[in-house]
């Protein structure tokens, strides 16, 4: 029996399939998930869990290459918007779109992960990376 990490079955199954260059976001309480595309739901309270808390848990067992973020999280946020760019200590680039750009890209995730975060702008979406586990022979 699994009993450590990530333990629902949910969203251990939406890791799963996630594939290179798959996206998966992880949005505020209050977004407006695009109908057709799954959601998780977490949200217990207000502000419970953050995105910023399931971006850190997250970071253990998933592989990303880009996180793509609204413009405004960068100019309302800017705190915030460091804290979630410093989750990957700058090793993985940051896409920076309008909110509307955002709501757009939004409609081709293939999941979404609900969080009781009322941050405003501070939805994320990740581009699923190959890891750092693939090698190649010359650099």
């Amino acid at each position: 029996m699994k009993e450590i990490g990530i333990i629902n079955r949910d969203l251990a199954r939406i890791f799963t399939e996630q594939g290179h260059g798959d996206l998966l976001m992880i949005a505020d309480a209050g977004f407006a998930i695009p109908k057709g595309i799954e959601v998780v739901d977490l949200s217990l309270s207000k502000n419970r869990p953050t995105i910023v808390e399931v971006l850190e848990e997250l970071k253990k067992y998933f592989s990303v290459e880009k996180i793509i973020l609204a413009k405004q999280t960068q100019e309302k946020n800017p705190s915030y918007f460091l804290n979630v760019k410093n989750i990957w200590d700058n090793t993985v680039d940051a896409e920076i779109i309008e909110h509307t750009a955002l709501k757009q890209v939004a409609k081709k995730v293939k999941a979404v992960i609900r969080t009781g975060d009322f941050t405003a702008f501070g939805n994320v979406i990740l581009v699923s990376g190959a890891g750092n586990r693939f090698f190649v022979e010359i650099h």
